[in-house]
């Protein structure tokens, strides 16, 4: 059943149950929070939500549901940047990171026409990222991730200085989820 190495890792990363006061997501089991969890008809207490569950969760909504499978046949390291990210804060969020930093790195349009920034990853956004990988490489997905790591911990930081509470959260984020996987 734990066949997709990227769910496995985040699984791995997030841990089972935890209700922290300060967290607005309130209870999350294996990264699952409990509105989450409700959508998809689980009824239990979250500290039950089974490992299964939440892999079948993980698997549908943040990775096929995006579009992530789809990343990983062009650039695997970067599928699971994106998917991480995404079960953290958004996939949306993750995406238009991408699609901005795609239309960045384009040299003006000259290597591929910019894309709409619009958080679906689409067959537009597939073909900038593999003419990017192209233009690139070897080392364009390594940069393409340091890229969103740049945008995500500029993200965590205003989460910080918005909202005092989340500095309980700032620091593991930034040492476990901004990091060159």
């Amino acid at each position: 059943m734990f066949t997709n190495p990227v769910i496995n890792n985040i699984l791995e990363k997030e841990g089972a149950y935890v209700n922290h006061a300060d967290d607005l997501g309130g209870e999350t089991c294996w990264g699952i929070t409990e509105k989450v969890a409700r959508k998809h008809g689980y009824v239990g207490e979250m500290k039950n939500l089974s490992k299964e569950e939440a892999y079948r969760i993980l698997e549908d909504d943040y990775w096929r549901a995006p579009g992530f499978d789809k990343v990983h046949d062009l650039a695997p390291i970067l599928a699971l940047e994106l998917c991480d990210t995404g079960t953290n804060i958004g996939t949306g969020i993750s995406i238009r990171w991408l699609q901005r930093w795609l239309n960045a790195y384009n040299n003006q349009q000259k290597y591929y026409p910019d894309i709409i920034v619009d958080g679906i990853i689409g067959s537009k956004t597939l073909s900038s990222l593999e003419n990017f990988l192209k233009k690139r490489q070897p080392h364009g997905e390594n940069v393409l991730i340091r890229s969103l790591n740049c945008s995500q911990g500029h993200y965590y930081l205003e989460l910080a200085e918005k909202r005092v509470q989340n500095e309980s959260f700032i620091y593991g984020w930034m040492a476990h989820r901004v990091t060159m996987i």
